[in-house]
């Protein structure tokens, strides 16, 4: 779609509300979007959500790879209309920009997914639901129709210890009309975080991020299998009671399906948090795994997680339809290369065989001009999101991706081009 420009529309809508003296409910830069957002969590949610691994170098080095790429406009170019239009298996979408999965965002807000899924319904671009979601993905969908029917969405899969429970998830996923599947690969085992370690904070003990698996029916089989053994066995000694585990207690009642009180006096609902804990993720995930997905489900499949180039060719040679070069917003290995400086190498790599998205790092429109210049297809929005979100709810998450596209359509246009899709390396140069 060829239009006069996002970015004046979005600039011109913020200046008319000026002369009111009213300003974006959202910064539009990000660093004081950042700020804002730290007061309005709480300890908890911030921790999980703006944290990094170890001492933070992966989080470092995401910015640092963006900042090594100058972008050089060209001048005296008719730019008066352009394109931020592309497609993705099947699906066109009115901007190179997708929303992230993030998960447990129940600690920002209840039900945080149905909202993110409303800002980007609105906003004509994907949202990834998160596999650790805090609403399951039918909820989540339902939500994303009523704002606009068939509106994209994609399912993020984290590759379960129980195989059955993997099936279920992609049935799920087919059935709600997801666009595609990112299967998450660099997780297998949680990041050494230390925001959340000197909190003890781990928001899926208290139910906080397992709504797509409180909701699951092959889940809720595991569940009661586990508790009619347990009871069969005589059942384990409980733990000492302390304030702390009485507080839990609640939140977990709070957090699973059911009223709060059938729940405190229920056994699943700890032995779901115990089940999910336990199964959710598998260290074991190979190449043959992905081998045989493509029997398992007709969805496009992505890699996500994805930073030597060797992992994008297995990747294309096994018939995967899209990448996305990921560290994991810095969050799993503390010293990563930065996503961005591995960027280059998978495009080469992948030679067209497949899309390639990114994320890490990514925070403005100038950003996705750059990661779209070297070669990716698309960008992917996480952190960013969630602070508008925790700023002003469904309006904070859409207005906050809704000024990254505007910025990136002005880049565009000021840097001399009219069409996302045609951007090459010349654009930029590489500053050492």
């Amino acid at each position: 779609m060829t239009t006069p420009g996002a970015g004046r529309v979005r600039q011109n809508e913020i200046y008319s509300e000026g002369v009111h003296d009213r300003v974006p409910s959202v910064p539009t830069d990000f660093g004081e979007l950042e700020r804002r957002a730290k007061s309005a969590m709480s300890q908890r949610g911030w921790a999980y959500i703006n944290g990094g691994a170890g001492e933070g170098s992966t989080m470092t080095a995401n910015r640092r790879a963006l900042d090594r790429w100058a972008i050089v406009p060209r001048v005296l170019r008719d730019v008066s209309q352009r394109s931020l239009s592309i497609e993705l298996f099947g699906q066109q979408l009115a901007a190179p920009v997708l929303f992230s999965p993030v998960g447990a965002g129940g600690l920002v807000t209840r039900a945080a997914d149905v909202h993110i899924g409303r800002a980007a319904a609105q906003l004509g671009v994907p949202y990834i639901f998160s596999n650790q979601g805090s609403a399951p993905m039918e909820d989540v969908a339902a939500a994303m129709d009523d704002v606009k029917p068939g509106a994209p969405r994609w399912f993020q899969l984290y590759w379960s210890t129980d195989d059955d429970l993997v099936g279920s998830f992609l049935q799920r996923a087919e059935a709600m009309g997801a666009g595609a599947v990112a299967v998450t690969l660099d997780t297998t085992m949680l990041g050494w975080r230390p925001q959340d370690l000197n909190l003890g904070s781990l928001p899926f003990a208290r139910a906080e991020g397992i709504a797509q698996y409180t909701h699951d029916p092959r889940f809720a089989q595991i569940v009661a299998q586990r508790v009619a053994d347990a009871a069969a066995s005589g059942g384990a000694d409980s733990p000492k009671p302390s304030i702390g585990a009485i507080k839990t207690l609640f939140e977990i009642a709070r957090n699973v399906p059911g009223s709060v009180w059938a729940n405190l006096r229920a056994k699943e609902p700890r032995a779901s948090v115990q089940t999910f804990l336990d199964i959710y993720s598998r260290p074991s995930l190979n190449w043959n795994d992905i081998a045989g997905l493509r029997d398992r489900t007709k969805l496009p499949i992505v890699l996500k997680g994805i930073l030597h180039p060797d992992d994008a060719r297995r990747a294309v040679e096994l018939g995967v339809d899209g990448i996305i070069v990921s560290n994991h917003g810095g969050r799993q290995i503390d010293g990563s290369i930065g996503s961005v400086d591995a960027l280059v190498d998978v495009v080469d790599a992948v030679d067209g065989r497949a899309k390639v998205l990114v994320d890490s790092g990514i925070h403005t429109g100038a950003d996705v001009f750059k990661v779209l210049a070297l070669g990716a297809d698309a960008a992917c929005i996480g952190r960013a999101h969630m602070y508008g979100l925790a700023l002003a709810g469904v309006d904070g998450a859409r207005d906050v991706v809704a000024n990254i596209i505007a910025e990136l359509d002005l880049t565009l246009g000021l840097s001399g081009n009219t069409d996302v899709t045609t951007l090459t390396r010349e654009a930029l140069k590489e500053i050492r």
